[in-house]
């Protein structure tokens, strides 16, 4: 059909009829709200890179989760700042480390009402800043043009012993289980992560705990806000690791990997320069997919509101609703409480 006979407009002439066809939903459920927990903190702390977002302290984190919980929002994802780190994460395997306290105090506070998550990777409790132990058999070569050549692959910057940092993440995901965390996020990047940490928590009998592995995760800026938030330690990238910014299929390669070592969920990270991977990931697993929107996406348009270029809803609520038409079951958002009120209230 060609107009006059077919007119578009008409299921667009009233908010009621935009309402009824819109092909695309969000509601609070499908909300995770990332959080910071620091430790020694007795108030919350502000991150400047991250306007209206927290470094928690323990007090501060249970009253985050129970507003989250009465928003309707889905989850919570817990991120550890320790304030002693070193060279092998040791705190966050610790029970008493901030990371599994502050799981513990979560867990306890909203009980089911949120899926609690945990954030397992090292880059948070290393003094290297890098997601796992580092080889100390290969020497780092100092970076072209600083007074020495570079090696023959021409690497620069440390090496991440892969098969180790396993091992320390099947530790760092017993005690998260134990802590009560329902969910472990697997963000490292590192081979045969999954299937580590699955076989690990089923032989400590913890065959119920799920596995969201951060399988498209990108190497690039849009992190930088997070590594204040966090306190990262880190010198160099992590593109040793991490998916090149250019490579699609590649992360779908990832995702389908992790499906098939034992990944209940699996991620895109981040969300709005990857919406490509993210529809392509969708249509290759059967397993839920979410997607992360970083830090550097919600700088980005907070700091574009506060000087009057954008409206700041208006935005929000596309960018989430862009990334849920993309694909992603669930989105990882620092905007979740909020997003959710708006969401119950009619957005």
């Amino acid at each position: 059909m060609t107009f006059p006979t077919h007119r578009p407009r008409r299921l667009r002439q009233s908010p009621a009829v935009r309402r009824l066809v819109r092909e695309t939903h969000l509601v609070p459920s499908q909300l995770v709200l990332p959080a910071f927990i620091r430790e020694g903190l007795t108030e919350p702390l502000p991150i400047g890179s991250m306007p209206g977002v927290v470094q928690h302290s323990l007090d501060s984190l249970r009253r985050a989760a129970a507003e989250a919980a009465d928003a309707g929002v889905g989850g919570i994802m817990l991120f550890g700042v320790p304030s002693v780190r070193d060279a092998v994460g040791s705190a966050a395997d610790d029970p008493d480390g901030i990371l599994n306290v502050a799981t513990r105090a979560v867990v306890a506070e909203v009980g089911d009402a949120l899926v609690v998550q945990t954030d397992l990777c090292l880059d948070e409790f290393t003094d290297h800043g890098h997601c796992g132990v580092l080889r100390a058999d290969v020497p780092t070569p100092t970076p072209h043009g600083a007074g020495a050549p570079r090696g023959a692959s021409g690497r620069v910057g440390p090496v991440v012993d892969n098969d180790a940092t396993l091992v320390r993440y099947g530790a760092m995901a017993v005690a998260q289980a134990e802590a009560g965390s329902h969910m472990l996020g697997l963000s490292g990047m590192m081979d045969g992560q999954v299937a580590h940490v699955r076989a690990e928590l089923d032989a400590a009998g913890f065959t119920d705990t799920i596995l969201l592995a951060y399988a498209a995760k990108y190497a690039g800026a849009f992190y930088g806000p997070f590594r204040e938030a966090v306190d990262s330690q880190l010198t160099g990238d992590r593109r040793t690791y991490q998916l090149d910014p250019g490579n699609g299929r590649e992360g779908v390669r990832e995702a389908v990997t992790d499906v098939a070592e034992g990944a209940d969920i699996v991620m895109v990270k981040p969300a709005m320069p990857y919406l490509d991977v993210l529809a392509e990931v969708r249509a290759a697993v059967a397993v839920p997919v979410w997607a992360y929107q970083v830090s550097g996406e919600y700088a980005m348009i907070e700091a574009a509101s506060a000087h009057g270029w954008i409206d700041r809803r208006g935005a929000i609520g596309e960018a989430l609703l862009g990334i849920r038409r993309a694909g992603a079951d669930a989105i990882l958002s620092y905007w979740a409480t909020e997003a959710a009120g708006w969401l119950r209230d009619g957005l």
